[in-house]
């Protein structure tokens, strides 16, 4: 019997997280730790991701991919970080890519994009983040002018989880003056285009096997390049961030499973002063306390997942989520490095690994501080409709 929270997933969803706990059993776990050791892409993983149809689980179905929800989505990325955490972010780095064209798309976009990723695997990279523009994304500097039948794009994108294995990039600028309202717009620039330069390769503390890179543009797309409505692509890359949320949730609590058990079973074998280690209380609080602060970010990310899936607007949810299980993956992964000690902090320990790959789960789709500035206007909003009632 497992203490902590397990979710009532339905049979598809039931479905994918087997699957996807078949393939981190058999693929991804074994190869972590030299993934994470050489900080190499794991290209190996690509083909069974594709064949398997997880990468392309959540495209639509008319697209090519399986249609399936949310709650498949995170059920899936939750079990592969439990096995390898780089291998989980450049699943969520594919599914952040892929909605803004899923909210916002075209028809022929979809078909496009959306196709190629499900089909061949070509993926669709979300190209926001700048130096100056990363929490404070309506600062961004890039900028499209119209030029003869489509749009001059010039600037210089960061973070880009997966830039150098993206064939696609959804890419933020800004179409209007600085502060004017509708300012900001997506469009789709292809790798090979003209004037498009990937480079500089970040050197990760975690998730060494994806690939973050620079994108420095100076390039022409067409008219039918936009994505979404003109002037609105600041609310699409909004929408985006919030689904994404509740993915990166989901690997944060998979990473802080994958901790917790490793601490769990060595508290259990491990004998001191004739005992158990577990018995003391100094360990074993840290694990009762590990264990209910992970059935309730769980639970938070799954009601999360469901309430997207419901058609319900997750704006706050998804900040709460990404809250929740980021900083309790903090805590539980902390408190398994104390509890293993120094079999803990040397590689190639898994608690070694997820201590430095759970880290970025605080940082990127929005740092813990950008969650709690969301959730204090939702506050105030509240509080403001409730005074007027």
């Amino acid at each position: 019997m497992s203490v902590i929270w397990n979710p009532p997933l339905d049979p598809q969803a039931s479905a994918w997280r087997d699957k996807a706990a078949d393939l981190t059993a058999r693929a991804f776990a074994p190869a972590a730790a030299a993934i994470d050791r050489d900080q190499r892409y794991p290209v190996e993983h690509l083909e069974p991701l594709r064949e398997s149809g997880i990468s392309g689980l959540f495209i639509p179905a008319e697209y090519g991919g399986a249609g399936a929800s949310l709650t498949s989505l995170v059920a899936v990325v939750e079990t592969v970080a439990q096995g390898c955490a780089s291998t989980a972010a450049i699943l969520a780095a594919l599914s952040l890519g892929a909605f803004p064209v899923i909210l916002g798309g075209s028809a022929e976009q979809k078909m496009v994009l959306l196709g190629g990723l499900a089909r061949d695997g070509h993926a669709v990279n979300f190209a926001l983040s700048e130096r100056g523009a990363g929490s404070d994304a309506a600062a961004l500097l890039t900028t499209a002018v119209p030029e003869g039948e489509g749009w001059r794009i010039r600037g210089e994108k960061c973070w880009l989880g997966n830039g150098g294995h993206s064939r696609h990039f959804i890419v933020f600028a800004r179409t209007g003056e600085p502060g004017a309202r509708n300012n900001i717009s997506a469009f789709v620039v292809d790798r090979d285009a003209s004037g498009v330069v990937v480079d500089h390769y970040e050197d990760k503390m975690g998730i060494r096997g994806t690939t973050t890179t620079n994108l420095k543009l100076d390039t022409w797309v067409g008219a039918e390049s936009v994505v979404g409505t003109l002037g609105e692509g600041l609310k699409l890359a909004l929408a985006t961030l919030s689904i994404g949320r509740v993915v990166v949730a989901a690997q944060a609590n998979g990473i802080a499973l994958c901790s917790y058990a490793e601490a769990r079973d060595f508290a259990v074998q491990r004998q001191t002063f004739g005992r158990s280690i577990i018995d003391h209380q100094g360990v074993g609080f840290k694990l009762a306390d590990a264990a209910t602060a992970l059935s309730s970010s769980r639970m938070m990310t799954y009601e999360a997942a469901r309430a997207y899936d419901a058609g319900q607007d997750i704006g706050t949810l998804g900040a709460m989520a990404k809250l929740l299980a980021s900083e309790t993956s903090h805590s539980v992964v902390d408190d398994a490095m104390q509890i293993l000690a120094g079999r803990g902090y040397v590689k190639p320990s898994a608690v070694e690994r997820c201590y430095r790959d759970q880290r970025i789960t605080e940082i990127y789709e929005g740092t813990s501080e950008i969650q709690r500035v969301v959730l204090a206007r939702a506050i105030k909003k509240s509080a403001g409709a409730a005074a007027q009632r």
